[in-house]
């Protein structure tokens, strides 16, 4: 369908080589979503439905959370994105000695099923897509989130979401890791095989390169990084007896969107370009959809300044039309406030209202991939690519991702990046608004959310009655079966799932696998 410009001319919904309008097939470009997918991994893009704008929110208690996911819904987001407190990343329960002052902070703290349903109470989960911002205890969290949709009346494979369970990258850029990196791929494994049988909606793992961002990365960096980790995953998975279309197509990749917009997208267009080979090439996936590198992406946190926040509106409109041009499947836009403390209700709205200018007042959707055959950014999808496969050139020299996360290559490679940024802020070399130039005497005063710190102690008595009233004996034999099917080939989620619905705790399944497989000690740096 042709839409029209201001001036009435009209805005061809493809534009190619072959012409003004139009592609030519044989051309190097090829067409959207054509084998490599340089120019999008669907025909009609956005002109035909605009991305999922999948606003990431969590803190304090599940019942807040859930507030927090109404208004949300009221306001116009289409997907919804969990954010989980530390010790819930970590595998802990609120009341454990090693969550104090952490509990709701960055997050929902989620230590039972118990709070998953308050979590979603009123939210249909047949009819919304969730993301869940979870690794190593992944497993846990999207079998809690099966279980309430039982409780619903809401069938596995009705079913839709993402769960990040992406743990290599935490061994190199985020921390939040539990067991060692063997284990953990034995953990991604049968989480595979587990959503393909009971959930096959489910996205089983969004391969992040989002956190290798905010700790530094290049762009460069942060799509050889994440995507030689896809490999070691794909690997993994093959290594298990399965075939390679069976789980590739449910893959997702999760990335940064910055500011230098040029870039931004042409390493989207190169990542794409970079994945369908490696699929088709060197995996024999024969797939379209296991061939197409399928991407969320989340505005660059790292950029956002406490000085003059309400600067940071518009680089978060940079960055989401940086992330709207590269041809991103879902967005989230960061709050203004986010560099003071968690976002006001307000501040939530105005990031959404963001993502809805740039679907419904621009003409970025009125066509697929404007900036194609553009000689910047045709070069610099080029040159990024090129950069990139050097990278996984040399991961791969190591051994794999995992053999180079051990020697601690990734995290040394993104460290050196991070100080050269650093030291071209701190001469004023790169420019950084409010902080480094244009910078004022006074700054206004905001009043930041505050999470209440009482909810340390009303997780401890919600987790106190919980176990009282459960059947302890029950608990006990299913944590028993757990240790068992760890210990052995067998598949973790079946008897991790009935220790969950006999009311067994985050931690408590988290402990029985510490107790088999231990946890991760990081090495020295490379």
């Amino acid at each position: 369908m042709v839409r029209y410009s201001e001036s009435g001319l009209p805005i061809e919904p493809v534009y190619g080589p072959a012409g003004l309008a139009g592609w030519d097939p044989d051309a190097e470009l090829g067409e959207p979503g054509g084998y490599p997918y340089t120019r999008g991994i669907y025909p009609t893009m956005y002109t035909g439905r605009a991305w999922t704008m999948r606003q990431y929110a969590g803190f304090g208690t599940a019942r807040e959370s859930n507030a927090r996911y109404r208004q949300l819904i009221e306001h116009g987001t289409t997907g919804l994105s969990v954010a989980f407190d530390l010790p819930t990343q970590m595998g802990h329960d609120s009341d454990t000695p090693i969550a104090a002052g952490e509990v709701g902070k960055v997050g929902v703290a989620i230590d039972s099923v118990e709070d998953m349903e308050a979590l979603f109470g009123g939210i249909p989960l047949g009819s919304v897509s969730t993301s869940m911002t979870i690794n190593a205890p992944a497993a846990v969290l999207l079998l809690m989130y099966q279980l309430v949709g039982e409780q619903q009346g809401v069938k596995g494979h009705q079913l839709n979401g993402t769960v990040q369970n992406d743990v290599l990258k935490e061994y190199i850029a985020r921390g939040t890791y539990i067991y060692p990196p063997q284990p953990s791929l034995r953990l991604t494994a049968d989480i595979f095989r587990y959503c393909r049988a009971e959930i096959p909606r489910w996205n089983t793992i969004s391969i992040s390169g989002y956190h290798m961002a905010e700790a530094g990365a290049s762009p460069a960096q942060e799509i050889a990084f994440t995507l030689a980790n896809g490999i070691a995953y794909v690997r993994t998975a093959l290594a298990a007896g399965m075939d390679v279309d069976d789980f590739a197509p449910r893959l997702s990749f999760f990335f940064v969107a910055r500011t230098t917009l040029l870039e931004e997208v042409a390493k989207f267009r190169a990542a794409r370009r970079i994945w369908a080979r490696l699929m088709r090439e060197e995996f024999g996936a024969r797939n379209p959809k296991s061939q197409m590198l399928r991407f969320h992406t989340q505005t660059a946190g790292v950029q956002l300044t406490a000085q003059q926040p309400e600067v940071n509106l518009a680089r978060v409109t940079v960055q989401g039309l940086a992330a709207v041009l590269g041809g991103t499947q879902s967005l989230h836009t960061n709050s203004f406030d986010e560099a003071i403390a968690l976002p006001t209700e307000k501040a939530a709205r105005l990031a959404l209202r963001t993502q809805q200018v740039l679907a419904h007042e621009t003409d970025v959707t009125a066509t697929v991939d404007p900036f194609a055959g553009s000689y910047a950014v045709e070069s610099l999808t080029d040159a990024v690519e090129e950069e990139a496969l050097a990278l996984m050139a040399r991961v791969e020299d190591l051994g794999g991702a995992v053999a180079a996360i051990e020697r601690g290559f990734q995290k040394d490679e993104i460290e050196r990046n991070a100080y050269r940024i650093a030291q071209e802020t701190d001469a004023g070399e790169r420019v950084v608004v409010g902080v480094n130039r244009f910078r004022t005497d006074e700054e206004e005063p905001y009043e930041p959310l505050r999470v209440d710190p009482a909810i340390e102690a009303q997780q401890a008595e919600r987790l106190a009655r919980l176990r009282a009233r459960r059947n302890r004996n029950a608990v006990t034999a299913a944590l028993g079966a757990l240790r068992k099917a760890a210990e052995g080939p067998d598949n973790v989620l079946y008897p991790m799932r009935e220790a969950l619905r006999a009311r067994a705790t985050l931690g408590e399944v988290s402990d029985a696998l510490r107790e088999v497989w231990g946890t991760y000690v990081p090495t020295d740096a490379f």
